[in-house]
């Protein structure tokens, strides 16, 4: 789509909205030919404490004119944030007339739609305030808003339990034991990298120590512990000990309410492991079959069966760990409804406090998009979200936290679900930004929060374990950075 702009250059907040509303368009910045039939001229004027946008929008040969105007006020930061609100208002509503499209987010195109909602319930606004401000001024559905009004009211109970230097940490195994069709996360086979994992936990060891020493040196608190990945049980029993008892030495856990091990894929889980586990106290694990379907498990990739999956989930039952946690994805290759029913139907019956359901994100680099496999359409997967969402209620479960990602089929999200008293605070964390994220190892991102408002500093460990290992002296100056912001917090 060709886009031109008058009196401004909001390439980002246009470019978001493009992309979330024609996934098949790219931005192009060049003059409007008479011949083209998808484009559009993006106008802001400024006049006093007013902002008056106005979109003209064509898409394959129809054309939309839409005009918006909105009050400016507060600080430099407010009204930024008010521009940019009001172009993607404007936007969205000329594409929706032009192509006829109701996405079921609405205008939204971050990663975290319920932001707006744990902000409007901060300041005081009622849930179904909050609900109305989403379905009027965001364009979400009734059946969407009311989903971020449930995860936005956790949001904020999780804030209020939160102080000025509490964090939460996390601790990254880029290792899988193959790699799945639908990821593109930067992880290692352990088959074909298997040299790499010794040095690797020893500098992860290293990194915790001195994070550890850091976080008490500023006095923070640690919150929630979560080590994710990857697949953490690539790691033998011994390393597993190795990187927990490096947390538990370095860092002060006396006030660390949950212990979470993403322990992942089943052909890697073994009672030697999980021994361990419950020996450091981890209160929550997470078994991802994504699927109980066999044909679909092939079709991904994995190595396993759904009865290898039973066995699993029958031997974690055995050591009564307080969570468990099962995730699947709806939308996978050569997966149907039917199919996707049975799979929640299984999990279920497993007992298990916390479903995760997400939608398949089409991820570059992932094999599902560099060898052309089928997936379900848009409508196969609403089916089996609206699937979901039924059953799992039925069954006692809520929603606690939700996010979004690119590309994902029939732009929908991914959603956790727990029983009551099941809540994982460091998933809420995270996915609301509520608290600074100190990550240890390769691609870690740490997040630096500054309370109570919308700022974020990010710093990033190196991608890649060999480059990780090979230059820990990028992982120390990421420290420094994270006990800088807290010197000067």
């Amino acid at each position: 789509m060709k886009l031109i702009f008058h009196g401004h250059d909001e390439r980002y907040a246009v470019e978001q909205s493009l992309m979330s509303l024609f996934p098949g368009e790219l931005p192009v910045y060049e003059p409007i030919q008479p011949d083209d039939d998808t484009w559009a001229v993006i106008s802001l004027e400024e006049a006093g404490e007013t902002c008056r946008v106005r979109v003209e929008l064509c898409y394959q040969g129809v054309i939309a004119d839409r005009h918006l105007e909105a009050p400016l006020t507060g600080s430099d930061f407010d009204r930024e944030g008010q521009r940019r609100h009001t172009l993607a208002q404007c936007f969205f509503l000329a594409a929706r007339d032009a192509a006829g499209i109701a996405p079921p987010w609405g205008m939204l195109t971050g990663v975290r739609p319920d932001k707006p909602v744990t902000w409007a319930l901060a300041a005081g606004k009622t849930p179904d305030q909050a609900r109305e401000m989403l379905e009027s001024e965001y364009f979400v559905t009734p059946e969407r808003a009311e989903l971020a009004t449930e995860t936005g009211a956790v949001a904020v109970e999780a804030a209020r339990g939160l102080e000025p230097r509490d964090i939460a940490v996390y601790v990254g195994i880029p290792f899988c034991p193959t790699r799945c069709a639908y990821c593109s996360f930067v992880s290692q086979s352990v088959e074909k990298s298997f040299s790499l994992v010794p040095p690797y936990v020893d500098a992860l060891v290293q990194e915790i120590t001195a994070g550890g020493a850091m976080a008490r040196r500023q006095n923070l608190r640690v919150r929630a512990f979560y080590m994710g990945g990857g697949t953490p049980t690539t790691l033998t029993a011994e390393q597993m000990d190795r990187v927990l008892t490096a947390f538990e030495t370095a860092f002060d856990t006396t006030d660390c309410g949950e212990i979470t091990v993403e322990a992942g894929r089943p052909d890697t889980i073994t009672a030697e492991k999980l021994e361990v586990l419950k020996r450091h106290g981890v209160t929550r694990v997470s078994v991802n079959p994504q699927t109980m379907e066999d044909s679909v498990l092939r079709a991904i990739g994995r190595r396993h069966t759904a009865g290898e999956i039973e066995t699993t989930m029958e031997l974690v039952e055995k050591y009564g760990f307080p969570h468990v946690n099962m995730d699947l994805i709806a939308g996978l290759p050569e997966d149907t409804e039917a199919g996707f029913r049975r799979s929640l139907e299984r999990c279920l019956d497993f007992g298990t406090d916390n479903i995760t359901v997400h939608t398949l994100a089409l991820k570059k680099g992932s094999r599902i998009l560099l060898e052309g496999l089928a997936v379900p359409g848009a409508e196969e997967v609403a089916g089996m979200l609206d699937f979901a969402e039924k059953t799992l209620r039925g069954a006692g479960y809520g929603p606690y936290y939700l996010y979004r990602q690119k590309y994902m089929s029939g732009s929908f999200e991914n959603i956790g679900w727990t029983r009551p008293g099941g809540v994982c605070w460091y998933n809420v964390y995270i996915m609301s930004e509520l608290c600074s994220i100190l990550s240890f190892g390769a691609g870690g991102s740490t997040k630096m929060v500054v309370p109570g408002t919308n700022r974020i500093q990010r710093v990033f460990n190196l991608k890649y374990p060999k480059e990780y290992t090979e230059r820990p002296e990028k992982a120390l100056a990421n420290l420094e950075a994270f006990a800088s912001f807290y010197e000067h917090l």
